[in-house]
Order: C-alpha cells, then sequence, then structure tokens
C-alpha cells in the first residue's frame, strides 16, 4: 500500500484518484486550493485525505502527482526544494507541455526527489472534479519523459503504480514529445477555435449558419470547446514550436489560394487527395492525442418509439452511450441518429447488435 498525493483535483487528477481507489488498496491523498473540491473529492470517494497545504501533504505521500496547469505545476516542482523530507518521493505530473516542465526538474536540489514526467493522452471537453472517470485513461496513450538523474526503476515502478488505469506507456524525450503533441493536438487546438470564430464572423450575414453547423461543422471543431484557461497556459508554454507551425500553415494557406485564383484545379485535386490517402491510413484503433468518441450512425424512422427501442436493446445488453445526436444535417453520412461511446469495444458491440436487430448503421471511420 503506497501514500499517492494527487496535487490538483481537476478532470485529470481526480480520475486518476478516483481510478487509484477504485482499483487498488493505495491511500488517496488530495490537495487543491479550492475546499470546496476537495470536500467533494472526499464526500464522493476520490481521496481519503484532503490538504489545503502543500508542504504537509508532501511530506504524508510516497507518490506526488502534479496535475496542474504548467506554469503551476512548474512552480510546485520549484517548492519541493525548500520542503524537508524524510523519506525519498517519487513525483510526476500531467502536463501536456515537457520541455518547461523538464526544465524545471532538471533544477531540483533536493537529492531525495525523484522526477519522472507524464502526459496521458485523454480527457474531455468537460472540466473539474464532478467530470472525473475512472476508466479515463483506458487503452489511452501515456507519455513518460526522464529527468536526467532518474533511474529505470522509478519509471518501472510509476508504471506499476498506474496499471490499473489501463492506459499505454511509451517513452519520449521533452522535445519529441512538444514537436508531436503540438502537430497532432495543440496547433488543431487554435485551427478549430480560428474556424469557430469564422462562422460567428459571418453569421452576421447568414443568420442560419449555426442550423447548418449541427454536423460535420460541430464535429471537426469539436476541440474548440475545451477549457480555454488550460489551453492559454499549453499554447504560451509551448509557444516557439506552435508559431513555428503557424508560419508553415500560412504558407499553406497562400498556396492554396493561388491555387484558385490561378484555376489550378489538378494541384487541387493532388492536394486532397494526398491529404485523404494519409488520413485514411491514420492508426484507428489507438486513442491519440485528442479527446475521441467512437460513433455509430444509425437510420432510424421519424415515428413514436423509435429511439426508445435502440437505447433500451443496448442499454438492456450493458453497453453505455456517451452522446446522442439526431442530425439535422447529413451530408456525406447515412443515418439519422448518432451514438458517440467512450469505448471503441463499446462502438463495436453496438454496431453488430443493432445489425443483428435489423437496424442499417455505420461506423465512423
Amino acid at each position: 500500500m503506497t501514500r499517492v498525493l494527487v496535487a490538483g483535483l481537476g478532470l485529470i487528477g481526480g480520475s486518476l484518484a478516483l481510478n487509484l481507489t477504485s482499483h487498488t488498496d493505495h491511500t488517496l491523498l488530495g490537495y487543491d486550493h479550492d475546499p470546496k473540491t476537495l470536500q467533494y473529492a472526499k464526500a464522493k470517494g476520490l481521496v481519503h485525505e484532503t490538504y489545503t497545504d502543500f508542504e504537509t501533504a508532501v511530506q504524508k505521500a510516497e507518490v506526488v502527482i502534479l496535475s496542474c496547469p504548467v506554469s503551476v505545476t512548474c512552480q510546485l516542482i520549484e517548492d519541493l526544494n525548500t520542503i524537508t523530507l524524510t523519506k525519498d518521493v517519487l513525483v510526476t505530473d500531467v502536463s501536456s507541455v515537457k520541455q518547461s516542465v523538464l526544465k524545471q526538474a532538471e533544477q531540483l536540489t533536493n537529492p531525495q526527489v525523484h522526477f519522472v514526467g507524464g502526459h496521458p493522452m485523454a480527457g474531455s471537453h468537460k472540466r473539474g472534479v464532478e467530470a472525473a472517470k475512472e476508466h479515463l485513461f483506458e487503452n489511452a496513450i501515456y507519455v513518460l519523459t526522464k529527468t536526467k538523474s532518474v533511474t529505470e526503476t522509478d519509471v518501472l515502478r510509476l508504471e506499476e503504480l498506474l496499471a490499473s488505469t489501463k492506459a499505454k506507456f511509451i517513452e519520449l524525450d521533452g522535445e519529441e514529445h512538444d514537436e508531436m503533441t503540438s502537430v497532432i493536438s495543440h496547433f488543431p487546438h487554435l485551427i478549430a477555435s480560428s474556424l469557430v470564430h469564422q462562422a460567428e464572423k459571418w453569421q452576421e450575414k447568414h443568420p442560419t449558419i449555426p442550423t447548418l453547423a449541427a454536423g460535420g461543422f460541430r464535429d471537426i471543431t469539436r476541440i474548440a470547446s475545451s477549457n480555454p484557461q488550460m489551453w492559454q497556459d499549453i499554447l504560451f508554454q509551448n509557444k516557439t514550436v506552435i508559431k513555428r507551425l503557424l508560419k508553415d500553415w500560412i504558407e499553406e494557406m497562400k498556396q492554396l489560394y493561388h491555387m484558385l485564383d490561378s484555376d489550378e484545379s489538378d494541384a487541387m485535386h493532388s492536394y486532397l487527395d494526398q491529404a485523404k490517402k494519409y488520413r485514411d491510413g491514420l492508426d484507428r484503433k489507438g486513442r491519440g492525442a485528442l479527446m475521441s468518441f467512437y460513433d455509430v450512425y444509425v437510420d432510424i424512422f421519424d415515428q413514436p418509439g423509435a429511439l426508445k427501442k435502440v437505447v433500451t436493446l443496448l442499454a438492456e445488453a450493458e453497453i453505455s452511450i456517451k452522446n446522442i445526436e439526431i442530425l439535422e444535417v447529413r451530408e456525406g453520412i447515412t443515418g439519422v441518429l448518432r451514438l458517440s461511446f467512450v469505448s471503441k469495444d463499446d462502438q463495436l458491440m453496438s454496431h453488430r447488435l443493432l445489425i443483428q436487430h435489423g437496424y442499417e448503421t455505420m461506423l465512423e471511420d
């Protein structure tokens, strides 16, 4: 049994705490600046003990998980230098930017602190401890980054501690991690936000835009609904890489403008075809860096009880539906009903079950 401190009980920290209390015999300690968050976490059984003083909490822990915004995480790592410890403590974080965190960790002078960087690539559009899910990290990539002084024993200990999450652990260095997450997570968030701003501006001329945006547009801009405060922190902490990507993007948009302006239809076809081939070849099984759901489209008649039959069928099979949406704009999609699931297994089970009962369905690629 290990005493594990989760510092910062938001969505990620709360989900880690809930997973560990549900599946292990570890004692969970919770630290947060918000007393109401601590009260909720203890009442719901996420943690066994709560603290509002970081130093006191660390001194009572054997493992510390820093699940705060990147800037706060860096400050807490610095604070570890001034905390008197009577035993070695394994410390990790969950930040989606690693170089700034590792730079701070390399400056640790307290020999009893062993730091292993971490980034579970899972999340939700919801925020706060109330949104915590014990299965949030299941099948998700969980990146670990080592500092110069850390040992392989420390890394293995952390993996064993978090084994109940059922995440898939991989090791990357900080620079490699930040460049890749910028390409497939941080930068796309900016683009999604930009697309939403475009729609909002054009809505002044075309008031019906929100109605038409209810289908595919909402899908491709889903990440723009994430926590703005958290993303502001991420973008500025990783701004060097993101600025480079923005420059490349601007040049690419200029090339597309030139293709249209010069009627270069062959060049445009080649551009779109290359994108299609690369996208079609991407891994469909993994969770990836962006929050994802697994969708099944179902063709049903607009009649009383039709929706209830589908929901009841899946409920009786103990399949949990994350979201249900009636699609009013269905260009390129067969099916009036979209069912979203947290796991690939639930998606495939639902697909097979619905087909067995005579429904016409389609899986999201």
